[in-house]
């Protein structure tokens, strides 16, 4: 089967949130979503100084959807309605299953707030299926020591894998729709082959450096989007590249976004605004 081919490249918008810097490649002037990825936030990298007041996500719900976020530096708190809480340090991973509704806030721990640091996060929504939307809602928090690292061609590359399967190698989020995810990263001259794409779609966004896919070249802050045929791609690197990477089937349903829900019709966002407006969501964490 030959290599999937890049269709388009997207660079990510800026869109600061106070003094929050960031960068947004998912949705953007040309594609609303790369299905089932529907939301792709960057924010940093940048270095906050002592006595900062911390992350600006505060108590807030959500419905229909998975969120899952990449600390890639500083530190990041989290606490939601279903009783899940945590502190999940530099390389760590939180991934969240919003599912029928629950109300979470993702704010800097106080040692943060008090001594600042350098601070640099993904946060990615992840569309479920309709016959998944009302499921029970979950939350796991990985730390970087619970994130296997994979090394290919030699150690020019790492693959940090997340959720799904790499050769033997199992991901510790086993995901509700069979998602690969990881971070990879390459170092000058790297090269990597990834199968396993046929009747997938791609998420491949650059955090930095650069890559090349097959011909084409995709630099830092870029979104690529892969054209549907083919079932593997190659990737190389001459001055070395941060990657986020996942894959997933395409759900293929009608997506009606309001805010923080996500679902397949209008009646069912009123549904889910009646809902949260009625505490159905459970109590915002404190």
């Amino acid at each position: 089967m030959h290599a999937k081919t890049v269709k388009r490249v997207h660079p990510a918008m800026r869109d600061d949130i106070g003094d929050l810097l960031t960068q947004r490649p998912l949705p953007g002037p040309d594609t609303s979503q790369i299905d089932p990825y529907l939301f792709l936030n960057h924010h940093g990298p940048q270095v906050y100084p002592p006595d900062n007041d911390g992350l600006p996500f505060g108590p807030h719900p959500h419905r229909g959807f998975e969120t899952v976020t990449f600390i890639i530096d500083g530190a990041l708190m989290h606490k939601d309605s279903a009783g899940h809480a945590s502190t999940i340090g530099p390389g760590g991973v939180q991934w969240m299953t919003a599912g029928s509704g629950l109300v979470h806030a993702e704010l800097s721990p106080q040692s943060f707030m008090r001594d600042g640091g350098p601070l640099e996060i993904l946060q990615l929504w992840v569309n479920l299926p309709a016959r998944l939307k009302m499921s029970v809602p979950k939350y796991m928090g990985l730390q970087a020591a619970d994130i296997p690292e994979i090394e290919e061609d030699d150690g020019r590359v790492t693959i940090r894998l997340v959720a799904g399967q790499w050769q033997q190698q199992h991901g510790p989020i086993s995901s509700l729709t069979g998602h690969f995810m990881s971070t990879i990263t390459m170092a000058p001259g790297g090269q990597l082959r990834i199968d396993g794409l046929a009747a997938r779609n791609v998420l491949l966004y650059v955090i930095r450096g650069a890559v090349h896919i097959g011909p084409d070249r995709v630099g830092a802050l870029h979104l690529a989007e892969l054209g549907s045929e083919g079932g593997h791609i190659s990737l190389s690197s001459d001055e070395g590249a941060m990657l986020l990477f996942g894959h997933a089937k395409p759900l293929g349903e009608p997506v009606v976004a309001h805010g923080p829900f996500v679902m397949n019709t209008r009646e069912e966002i009123a549904q889910a605004v009646a809902d949260y407006q009625a505490g159905r969501f459970g109590a915002a964490p404190a």
